[in-house]
């Protein structure tokens, strides 16, 4: 495949306008410019041309998927809460979740977009995610407790998180730096470009990654990175991790779970 320089950036171009002009008003990601524009431009001097591509094209998917999803069941978060009584044994009863050091380590729920949560249990439902411990409860709802239970769960006060309270210092500039400048001489994108400010979330698509526990961000990454979790749009996560070192993986685990987090 062979593309010039001036036809790609010409192209690319076009493109970020129209990120900006048409999907950027409807769906609120200025990030999206801003992460596109920075992987084309600033790793043009190191980075081929034709590998720019799915990166590009990546975050320009994340918002033209967010505006074709299927019409919403709206969720009820009172019948919500009676669905949960199936989630706290992990998830605790006020959607804390739990960091377990060395073990499977179970996600804060509370404060996460509703959205974000429901299009996560439909994925592990019809097998986009693969998570054999959620797979037995999630087979237990439908489309309205799904819906009910995200709601439930996005209207809880956020808790603090897990897991990064013991990091040396070393450990948590370098996940500081990954999390808020990212890391170009790897090609690797800030968290907050997507994640947004704080890294607080963005929209349906981009859940809110500051203050969840260690444990699940580090399992999570290693997992797009080995290719054991593809539900990420155009591969945008995977692209990421695969880039990342396993040190690196655990230093911005732990430095986002020290951080504050807000309600949606």
């Amino acid at each position: 495949m062979c593309i010039s320089i001036f036809a790609f950036r010409r192209g690319s171009l076009a493109l970020l306008t129209f990120v900006k002009q048409e999907l950027r008003p409807h769906y609120g990601y200025k990030h999206i410019t801003i992460s596109a524009k920075a992987y084309l431009f600033r790793t043009r001097e190191r980075q081929s041309t034709v590998s720019k591509l799915p990166v590009i094209l990546a975050a320009i998917g994340l918002a033209t998927t967010a505006g074709i999803a299927s019409a919403e069941v709206s969720g009820d978060p009172q019948n919500g809460k009676e669905v949960a009584n199936l989630c706290v044994a992990c998830h605790q009863a006020d959607g804390s979740g739990k960091h377990i050091e060395g073990g499977e380590s179970w996600p804060r729920l509370a404060g996460l977009n509703a959205t974000y949560l429901a299009k996560q249990l439909h994925d592990i439902k019809d097998g986009s995610r693969t998570s054999p411990t959620m797979m037995p409860f999630v087979n237990m709802l439908d489309d309205q407790k799904i819906a009910d239970v995200a709601a439930y769960y996005s209207q809880l006060e956020p808790t603090a998180g897990e897991g990064g309270q013991k990091a040396d210092d070393a450990l948590l500039t370098r996940g500081k730096q990954l999390a808020q400048r990212g890391d170009w001489s790897q090609y690797v994108v800030s968290c907050k470009s997507c994640h947004g400010p704080g890294n607080q979330g963005a929209g349906d698509v981009f859940p809110g990654i500051a203050g969840q526990h260690a444990g699940y961000i580090e399992a999570q990454l290693k997992a797009w990175k080995e290719g054991t979790r593809k539900n990420d749009p155009q591969d945008l996560m995977g692209s990421i991790a695969r880039r990342m070192s396993d040190t690196d993986i655990h230093a911005v685990a732990v430095w986002l779970a020290n951080q504050n987090t807000a309600s949606n």
